[in-house]
């Protein structure tokens, strides 16, 4: 969209983990890039668990790491947000699959509907949630993330 604003959903089941990361990630691109202004970003679950909590102190340890920072809450993808953002971009197929049957009921349905993973220039397509995993699975999340959220500002910019 040539001139306008651009706007992504990153999502994955919670929004505790991987979204955030790559929510924070691609905040931080745009930024460092000067270009906060054509985008707009957020991040969301597909499941209403842990709506209103901060991001796992993993993912924000993590973060710190990489000198990035995110006051995101979790949220459930909404209605709205298939008629609000160009791009949903998801972390593995479960994702997928609760996106598309949310999206089948929505009526002039505005977002593309992708894999993250689909961007990573080492086809890694699926971003494997780290939540019962360790300090290296959150940073190897945050690494994938990167690359996509690169490859993907690239492609849209």
């Amino acid at each position: 969209m040539a001139g306008g604003q651009q706007s992504v959903l990153f999502v994955c089941l919670g929004n505790i983990c991987r979204s955030p990361i790559a929510e924070a990630i691609f905040r931080k691109l745009v930024t460092d890039r000067g270009i906060t202004s054509k985008w707009m970003v957020d991040s969301a679950g597909v499941i209403d668990f842990n709506v209103g909590n901060s991001p796992d102190s993993r993912a924000l340890s993590c973060l710190r790491q990489h000198d990035t920072e995110t006051a995101h809450k979790a949220r459930q993808v909404a209605k709205n947000d298939f008629l609000t953002f160009d791009y949903m971009l998801c972390m593995d197929e479960s994702n997928l699959r609760d996106l598309k049957r949310m999206a089948a009921k929505v009526q002039n349905l505005k977002s593309e509907i992708k894999l993250l993973g689909s961007f990573d220039p080492q086809n890694h397509l699926i971003i494997q949630d780290p939540y019962y995993g360790t300090e290296a699975d959150f940073e190897e999340v945050y690494e994938q993330c990167l690359r996509c959220c690169t490859a993907f500002l690239e492609t849209t910019t």
